[in-house]
């Protein structure tokens, strides 16, 4: 796979962190660079990880499904895309109970919520051998990047910007998953 679309992929998947990210920004009370900086690396590392950890599931059984693997990649970005669309479409509370800088709990309840998604763009990383720990580096590096953005520009733009994140990756995802199997279909 193309270094662009795994670039594509990797903001995709980061779009519900980033929209995580921009609430929480919102909601910072002081010091967001610091709290910007322990957001952008959980989400980083647990995206990061559940790419790999998906990868690893996938991989005991892709060579079962060896002729079919560009469908289920397909399906799993269909799936995770439209399901971010349609999200998106959802109207957010954007309301600040919990202090946010203080509660790791939270913090980490978000992150592992985050990258549910990632876990499954693993699994079709392995039926496209794809290289997974450079992929999930990237993704990583991306999603910390874009989570950091998130919490520094939250006051100013979570209202505006959190129900569009998730769109757009939902539509990039989809779009990832199409050029997948028509790239496989057309060889």
């Amino acid at each position: 796979m193309e270094l662009s679309a795994v670039l594509l992929i990797a903001v995709g998947l980061s779009m519900d962190a980033f929209a995580v990210s921009l609430i929480n920004g919102l909601c910072a009370s002081k010091s967001r660079l610091r709290y910007a900086l322990k957001v952008g690396l959980f989400f980083g590392v647990f995206q990061g990880f559940m790419t790999w950890a998906g990868y690893m599931l996938g991989s005991t059984f892709s060579a079962t499904i060896q002729s079919f693997d560009h469908w289920v990649a397909f399906i799993l970005l269909v799936i995770i895309g439209g399901k971010m669309f349609y999200e998106g479409l959802q109207p957010k509370d954007l309301s600040c109970d919990i202090h946010q800088e203080k509660d790791t709990k939270s913090l980490l309840y978000f992150s592992v919520a985050t990258s549910i998604d990632a876990l499954a763009v693993g699994v079709s990383f392995a039926f496209l051998a794809q290289p997974i720990v450079i992929t999930s580096l990237i993704i990583a590096g991306v999603t910390f990047t874009l989570s950091l953005i998130g919490v520094l520009i939250g006051k100013r733009c979570a209202v505006w910007l959190d129900n569009k994140a998730e769109l757009l990756g939902g539509l990039v995802l989809i779009a990832i998953g199409v050029k997948i199997l028509v790239d496989h279909l057309m060889r």
